[in-house]
C-alpha cells in the first residue's frame, strides 16, 4: 500500500514540477494564451509594458525589478490566473490519506 501511495505522489509531483507562463509579444494582453514550462533556472512568470507593448514570459526572480512585474504560480502572468497543479496536489494527498 505504501507503494502505491509514494507512486501517486512521484507522479503528481512530476507533473505539478515546472512554472508554466503565458509567453508572448502583443498589443492586447487579454489576447496571450501561449504557454510554456520554464526552463530550469527561471523561476517566475513576469509581465511588462513598454508603450502599449505586453512582453509575457519566464524569468529569474533577480530580474524582477523596476516596470516588470512577477509572481510564481502557474500561469499567473495573465488577467485570469488558471493552473491544475494545486488541484493535482490535493488530489494525490488525498488518495494518499485514503490508503495509508
Amino acid at each position: 500500500m505504501q507503494l502505491y501511495g509514494a507512486l501517486i505522489l512521484f507522479l503528481t509531483l512530476s507533473t505539478a514540477s515546472g512554472l508554466k507562463c503565458y509567453t508572448c509579444v502583443t498589443t492586447e494582453p487579454k489576447s496571450c494564451n501561449n504557454t510554456m514550462t520554464c526552463p530550469a533556472g527561471l523561476d517566475r512568470c513576469s509581465s511588462v509594458n513598454v508603450k502599449g507593448l505586453t512582453t509575457k514570459t519566464c524569468l529569474h526572480s533577480i530580474a524582477c525589478i523596476g516596470p516588470i512585474t512577477c509572481c510564481d504560480k502557474d500561469l499567473c502572468n495573465s488577467a485570469i490566473p488558471t493552473g491544475p497543479s494545486g488541484i493535482l496536489l490535493l488530489v494525490s494527498s488525498a488518495i494518499i490519506t485514503l490508503f495509508l
